[in-house]
Parts: C-alpha cells; structure tokens; sequence
C-alpha cells in the first residue's frame, strides 16, 4: 500500500487527521503554510486554515478524500516547488548565533581589598584585561529596524510668559550592537484650554521620532570567583568573561530540505 506525501490540514476539532502514517519515521506538520487567498472569501475556517505537509496512511480514494485532505506531491521536483513557495512567501532563513568577542577581566585583592572597612589603607583591587578576541561568522549580521520617542518638546504659553520642557530618550541597545539612524520625524500637537486663575493657555507638545536600524548583537557577562589563604591573609579572585554572539543570515535550502523530505518518503515506501 502507497504512503503518499500530502497537503493536508487539521480536522474541525483541531488534531491531527487519524488518517496520517503511523510509520515511525513519517512526518507530519511540516511546512504550514496559510490554506486562504488574502483579501478573497476563505475557503478554510479555523482551526483548517492552514496546510501541512505529511505522509498519508494509504492513497486516497477516487469516490472521494476525507475532511481535510487537500492533495499530494507525486515528485521531489514538484515539492522543492512547493517548499520554495511556502518559504519564500514566509521569508524562511537560516539564523545561526555565532560566538563573535570574548574578552576576560581578572581581579585580585585581599578579602579586605574586596570589603573594606572605614579605616582601611592597604592596596585596592587589581584589575587585569586580556585583549578581546574577535571572530566572525557565516552570512550577512542580522538586523532589525525600529522605531522610538526620542525627544518631547512641550511649550506653554500663557499670558505670564512661555516656559519649554524638552524630554531626551536616548537610543539604547546591547552595547555590542551597533545602530544607524534611518530617519526622524515631528509630530505637532497643540491643545488650548482656558483657565480660570491664569486665563487662555495653549500647550504645544513637539513629539520626534527616530526610526533606526540594529544589528542583532548580544552581550553575556559571567563571573567565577576563586580564595586561597597563604599564612592567614586570604586573596579573593573574580574571572570576569565577556562574551559577544552575533547572529548571522544565511539562505534557506530548499534542494537540501526537499531532499529529506523526500528521501523520507521513498524509504516508508520501499
């Protein structure tokens, strides 16, 4: 009996169909991709609006398929078409976090150095920097873009006179990463009131907005921290690691993806 590979989606209780393979090495799952056309009436209503791939238990029936069989892929080429399809629709890529600096601070004193006391005047802590070791990975540095309130400016003018408030948020990210400003752009918004003890007020709030671009950088910091006590005086020692991971884009492959799919699929039916 044939075990073909299927498009397929959930039942209408939302489980898996019982009509899939038990083969322990069938899939199921794979690749959902949106079972509806945007801005057309949908075909499928949840929880069956989105397709799957996986291997049928048997071929289906030409009198008619069960709830929730859409069809099957009788090819390696014509799934690497359909995988590519899904993929690049959903903007598959491959993310691999890379291991990109590391640097390490030694610091040494007495336990005393470490806590000391109001009357304490002996030699502080020593601290010891290795140079940072930099690497780079496979791919293009992921990035991302975003955008923040960087500055609020709020003007008030009564009859006494105007008065400025001006709020900075600064751009903040992992200080492994780096930004670019894109763009900025002002927002005006003004609000007149009239008062009883100071008569009209007006409040005129300039908002800007920076839209800027980051890479995907990240900063880990671990601590190990070792004693020894030579003639009574103990000497504490913190290992301080800095890590710097980047993750790094690389192209999806369809062809290596179609291939175990594939091969999966042929072994069940051999």
């Amino acid at each position: 009996m044939s075990q073909p590979l299927i498009k397929y989606t959930l039942t209408k209780a939302g489980r898996q169909p019982e009509w899939l393979s038990s083969d322990t090495r069938a899939f199921k799952g794979q690749h959902g991709a949106p079972a509806n056309k945007p801005g057309k009436l949908p075909r499928y209503g949840s929880p069956q609006d989105t397709i799957y791939l996986g291997i049928g238990a048997g071929d289906p029936d030409s009198d008619g398929t069960p709830d929730g069989y859409v069809g099957s892929i009788g090819s390696k080429a014509d799934l690497q078409t359909y995988i590519t399809g899904v993929g690049t629709a959903a903007g598959y890529k491959v993310i691999t976090n890379t291991v990109t600096g590391v640097s390490t601070s030694v610091i040494t004193g007495t336990a005393e150095a470490w806590n000391p006391g109001p009357d304490y005047s002996g030699p502080g802590l020593t601290t010891t920097t290795s140079d940072k070791v930099t690497s780079t990975g496979t791919g293009t540095v992921q990035t991302f873009d975003a955008t923040q309130v960087t500055k609020v400016v709020v003007e008030t003018t009564t009859a006494s006179g105007v008065t400025t408030s001006t709020t900075e948020t600064p751009i903040n990210v992992d200080p492994a990463s780096t930004v670019s400003s894109v763009s900025t752009s002002d927002s005006v918004g003004i609000v007149t009131t009239t008062l009883p003890e100071v008569g009209t007020e007006t409040v005129k709030t300039t908002t800007t907005t920076s839209a800027f671009t980051y890479t995907d950088e990240n900063t880990n910091k671990t601590t190990s921290t070792s004693s020894t006590t030579t003639d009574g005086e103990t000497t504490r020692t913190d290992t301080v690691t800095t890590t710097e991971t980047t993750n790094y884009v690389t192209d999806y492959d369809y062809a290596a993806e179609a291939t175990r799919l594939w091969d999966i699929h042929q072994a069940i039916n051999s």
